[in-house]
C-alpha cells in the first residue's frame, strides 16, 4: 500500500467518522461543491453540496442518538489526482420511531485531488434486496 492509498482511506475513514458524530459541516468538508450523489431515497439523485446537505441532515435526523457506521471490505484505486473507492457500511441505530436497526448499505466514491486536498465528487449508495420479497434485505442481529 502506498502513502497515497494511506492517505486516501484516511481521508474515507474521516468522512465516516464525522457522519458517525453527526457533524454536518465536517462531513460536507469532504465534498466537491460539484458533488453527485446517489442515494436511495427521493428523490435518487441530490447534486451540488446545499442538496447533499440537506439529504445528510435527513438521514442525521432520523436516528435518536449516534449512529454507528461500520467500514467492511474498502477497495481502493488511485491514479494521479483521482481515486475511485467501493465499500459495504453497516449503518445502525436507534431511530427517532423507537425501533433499533441494523442496514447494509453499498457505496462508491469517485474523488478527485486538488491543490493537495481529496474531495469526493461522486457517491453512489445502494441497497441489498431480497430477491423473494424484493424489499431492503436487513442482516441478522449484529
Amino acid at each position: 500500500m502506498t502513502s497515497i492509498d494511506t492517505g486516501i482511506r484516511e481521508f474515507l475513514e474521516s468522512r465516516v467518522e464525522a457522519a458517525k458524530a453527526k457533524d454536518i459541516d465536517r462531513l460536507m468538508s469532504h465534498y466537491s461543491p460539484g458533488i453527485v450523489y446517489y442515494d436511495v431515497v427521493p428523490p435518487l439523485r441530490f447534486a451540488g453540496t446545499d442538496e447533499v446537505r440537506g439529504n445528510f441532515v435527513r438521514w442525521f435526523d432520523g436516528y435518536d442518538g449516534p449512529i454507528s457506521l461500520q467500514t467492511h471490505d474498502l477497495d481502493v484505486a488511485v491514479s494521479g489526482d483521482v481515486a475511485f473507492a467501493h465499500m459495504l457500511h453497516l449503518d445502525s441505530g436507534k431511530r427517532t420511531n423507537g425501533l433499533e436497526t441494523s442496514i447494509w448499505v453499498r457505496s462508491t466514491v469517485g474523488c478527485r485531488r486538488s491543490n493537495g486536498a481529496w474531495l469526493i465528487t461522486h457517491e453512489h449508495i445502494s441497497l441489498p434486496i431480497d430477491m423473494e420479497t424484493l424489499r431492503a434485505w436487513f442482516p441478522p442481529e449484529v
